[in-house]
């Protein structure tokens, strides 16, 4: 088996404890990962804090974290096959979608690349004449970067950019599940010459190296990708060092029919939302929200083109849907489509766990009209889509944000106007007008309620990674006034 190890403080290791990574397609073990400790935590935030305030780090311009982020992007792009075939083994991601992801990366590299000696401060035109007072944006400390196993190098680079291009350090964990290409990462991160302990990579399980992480009180913010659950515990966690904290959290994200949009249109959107990436996808659109005119032609489109779909080995580029990255995410999904065909929710195609070796699920349409579904409520993370019939605009709205998640949400009509009405009214932090699943580094990503708090990508994120100083400058070579008197 392959053996791969942390990154702490420029140098790899491969830690006192080790477990088996599992790859998806096979539910065998296929190499083994270093398993961080407490006192690998420790030594790699005392190394990010080191790096933080001595060394070259702290020293260098602006424009010379950009160069090194531009570094980083090119190592990006010329290893991203690599980079796709250990995340594709790892995790189960078809390599078609891994390789197209990852070579986008680089470009999210880039364009922290090119804002990092664009983080400006500001002058004040302050109420006394003899002051000048301006203000300084720093970095905001060493982060926790804590990812998600899917689209990990995607959801580390909207942490690892910003921050980078703030000045922070990072610590930053990946997932037990499939972190093969977050520790490959370390290497080009390593090549491309940031100073030691300015990036620390590493993983383990929850309760042995993530919580500790989230609660060291060397951690001035954490980045976190993760379901809520998660998230609650490590905003407890964050109580102990009053750290702030960005979390993307996922949804239960509706998309929307009305009966004038293209439907062979909307039914590919459709596919994309729910099906690909196994509908391991934190924008998975899962509730189908469609007019009731057209639902039973629409969900004839879906039928047709969900037993058309390629489910094989995710390393055959022919291969449209591969296999959930774990045995424990195919029962927890199997358990809820089961439970929810019990309480009526009628299957219009999926639905059964194949007799195959791996973690498959199919595609899978349970029709919930009138069902309390419990597929309906929560998030499955996979490829189960529910559909429900509307009547009118007001009814599918209500319906829409009839949900604790507001991370996205799809609206499909060729009505603009009521498109426009739509979304200022509906619960959702990213809403996609006649497509879906489009993302850029140049756009902020994040929702409210369930789905987190914060955003990523875009300029903001930038700046999410800074804090504030302002600087008082008197001007007067006058005494100063009374001093029993605030000025």
């Amino acid at each position: 088996m392959q053996r791969f190890q942390h990154y702490i403080d420029g140098t790899f290791e491969f830690g006192l404890d080790s477990f088996e990574s599992i790859d998806p397609a096979s539910g065998k073990p296929w190499a083994l990962m270093p398993r961080a400790q407490a006192e690998d935590v420790d030594r790699a935030v005392l190394a990010a804090g080191m790096a933080l305030s001595s060394g070259p780090w702290p020293d260098m311009t602006a424009t010379g974290r950009g160069k090194l982020l531009y570094r980083l992007a090119d190592l990006v792009a010329q290893n991203a096959q690599r980079l796709a075939e250990l995340e594709t083994r790892d995790t189960g991601k078809i390599i078609r979608e891994t390789s197209a992801q990852i070579a986008y990366v680089a470009d999210y590299y880039r364009y922290y690349a090119g804002l990092a000696d664009k983080i400006e401060g500001a002058h004040l035109p302050i109420d006394k004449p003899d002051m000048d007072v301006w203000l300084r944006r720093e970095p905001i400390g060493v982060v926790a970067a804590v990812v998600p196993w899917n689209s990990q190098l995607f959801l580390s680079a909207v942490k690892i950019g910003p921050a980078l291009a703030a000045g922070c350090t990072l610590v930053v964990k990946a997932s037990e599940d499939g972190p093969a290409p977050m520790l490959e990462l370390a290497r080009l991160i390593h090549e491309a010459g940031f100073p030691a302990g300015v990036v620390n990579i590493l993983t383990g399980f929850g309760d042995e190296c993530g919580a500790h992480l989230t609660s060291h009180r060397g951690i001035s913010h954490i980045a976190f990708t993760g379901g809520p659950q998660t998230a609650r515990q490590i905003i407890r966690n964050s109580a102990e060092n009053l750290a702030s904290t960005s979390l993307e959290l996922g949804g239960k994200s509706p998309f929307i029919v009305f009966d004038d949009a293209d439907l062979e249109s909307a039914a590919n959107a459709q596919i994309a939302g729910i099906f690909a990436a196994t509908g391991q996808s934190c924008v998975a659109g899962s509730r189908l929200l469609v007019q009731a005119s057209v639902k039973e032609r629409f969900l004839t489109i879906l039928k047709n083109k969900a037993e058309d779909i390629i489910i094989g080995l995710p390393q055959d580029n022919a291969t449209e849907m591969g296999p959930l990255c774990t045995k424990r995410q195919q029962q927890v999904i199997d358990t809820h489509v089961r439970q929810s065909i019990m309480d009526g929710a009628d299957p219009v195609f999926g639905g059964t766990v194949p007799d195959r070796a791996g973690y498959f699920y199919p595609p899978t349409l349970l029709d919930c009209d009138h069902v309390e579904a419990s597929a309906w409520e929560n998030e499955l993370f996979g490829p189960v889509l529910c559909a429900r019939s509307f009547s009118s605009e007001d009814e599918a709205l209500a319906m829409a944000n009839d949900t604790p998640y507001g991370l996205a949400a799809g609206i499909f009509t060729n009505n603009l106007t009521r498109a426009h009405r739509l979304v200022r009214r509906i619960n959702a932090g990213v809403v996609w007008i006649n497509t879906y699943r489009a993302v850029s580094p140049i756009a902020p990503f994040g929702g409210s309620g369930l789905s987190g708090q914060g955003r990523e990508g875009g300029l903001q994120a930038a700046l999410d990674y800074t804090k504030i100083k302002t600087v008082w400058l008197r001007t007067s070579d006058e005494p100063i006034p009374d001093p029993f008197v605030m000025r």
